[in-house]
């Protein structure tokens, strides 16, 4: 196995190449220490360690670091895997690894969702944002359900008349652009078009 490119991929960090395909990513101190140079050979005992450990070793960390600082469904958490050049068996391998642990459970991270963003953006526009994130259909149905069988979650024409009232809105001082704009509000909210209809004939 030969070395046949060195690119940069960061400020630290390089792509490197190997029999003209591409293999990982190392730091640029990994490079002196592992005695990475490009046009040499590079030994098997050197290979195995760097993908078997070295690699495994840091996207587990990648992953842990980023979940410190917040949440993170397993699709959003492999994508960022992804961004950083990962190998698709090290990603399968640190995520069954971090389920292993409870770091990542997307049941939990669609209640805390649903409980931080309800009362501030429409059902809908929550339901719409978890799918986004991977999160699967029955979760969050689950959870809307639980929601409206405890009575937390308020219908969604008293939820936008709670917003525009939070907001400020005061239809009978707003002018054409104040009006406007509290529409777009809503509509940024991801309310339907039949609700923020409702809401503004109301008002008016």
């Amino acid at each position: 196995m030969r070395i046949t490119d060195i690119s940069e991929f960061s400020k630290a960090k390089y792509k490197i190449f190997i029999d003209e395909e591409f293999a990982f990513v190392l730091y640029k101190g990994e490079l002196r220490q592992l005695k990475i140079k490009q046009g040499e050979e590079i030994n098997k005992e050197t290979y195995d360690r760097i993908v078997g450990e070295i690699i495994p070793a840091r996207a587990r960390s990648r992953a842990i670091h980023l979940l410190e600082k917040r949440p993170y469904t397993e699709r959003d958490l492999r994508e960022k895997l992804s961004e950083g050049l990962y190998p698709q068996d090290v990603i399968d391998e640190t995520i069954e690894y971090l389920k292993g642990f409870k770091y990542i459970d997307d049941h939990a991270y669609a209640v805390l969702y649903i409980e931080t963003y309800t009362g501030k953006k429409s059902m809908k526009r929550i339901m719409n944002d978890l799918m986004l994130k991977g999160v699967d259909k029955d979760i969050i149905r689950e959870e809307t359900e639980r929601l409206k069988e405890s009575g937390e979650l308020e219908d969604e024409e008293t939820l936008a008349r709670k917003l525009l009232q939070k907001r400020g809105y005061d239809p009978e001082k707003a002018d054409r652009k104040e009006t406007a704009s509290a529409l777009r509000f809503l509509y940024s909210k991801g309310f339907s078009a039949d609700t923020v209809s409702r809401v503004i004939r109301e008002i008016f």
